[in-house]
């Protein structure tokens, strides 16, 4: 499925209102040690690049440099552990947490064709069947190696699901109508394993 070969190839966690030029780059987790690191899960394509777009904002406008950026232990390659310039101790790392970083969207370049897309735009939008009944909410776009997956939240609530991102399981996009048409198995929203202990609370 065509799609905008740029840096952010993951999404948010949650959907939230910003303006249309600020595109997702990573999500603040929890504190990590007591000299101001803190978790930070990256959604571009290499994990680190993040560190590299110069400050990120926050949705309320707050400007953020991260600085000291790797990957953090553990199996999870788009999980890091960061510093933010001005953060010095525990309790200003905590302060961070669950705080989602933008850039300009301009710093990224601009799709090609009509088709083509930044992963993030897909966030928010609504996942509907093929008859048209809502199945919920995409909340992130992950790829752990073997191609691009939506993470859908249920409209009734509860645990999120990871559906191919492939023509058979999503027959149509609708971005401009912040909608797709998705084809998912019956237990699609079946209870799945713990999550890996390394994943952000």
């Amino acid at each position: 499925m065509p799609r905008r070969p740029g840096p952010p190839s993951r999404a948010a966690s949650e959907p939230r209102s910003v303006p249309e030029n600020l595109v997702i780059l990573g999500e603040f987790g929890r504190a990590q040690g007591l000299r101001g690191e803190i978790r930070l899960k990256s959604y571009t394509s290499d994990p680190l690049a993040i560190a590299g777009y110069g400050p990120l904002r926050a949705a309320d406008g707050r400007s953020f440099v991260l600085t000291d950026a790797k990957l953090a232990p553990g199996s999870s390659p788009d999980l890091l552990v960061v510093r933010v310039q001005g953060v010095i101790d525990r309790t200003g790392a905590e302060a961070l947490t669950r705080v989602a970083l933008y850039c300009d969207r301009d710093k990224l370049g601009t799709p090609q064709d009509e088709d083509e897309f930044f992963a993030a735009d897909l966030v928010g939008l609504d996942a509907v069947d093929v008859e048209g009944l809502a199945i919920g909410t995409i909340v992130a776009v992950p790829n752990y190696g073997g191609g691009d997956l939506l993470e859908i939240r249920s409209a009734t609530g509860g645990a999120t699901a990871l559906l191919p991102f492939t023509k058979a399981f999503v027959p149509t996009l609708d971005v401009p109508n912040r909608r797709v048409v998705v084809d998912p198995p019956e237990d699609f929203f079946a209870p799945a394993g713990p999550k890996p202990a390394d994943e952000p609370d």
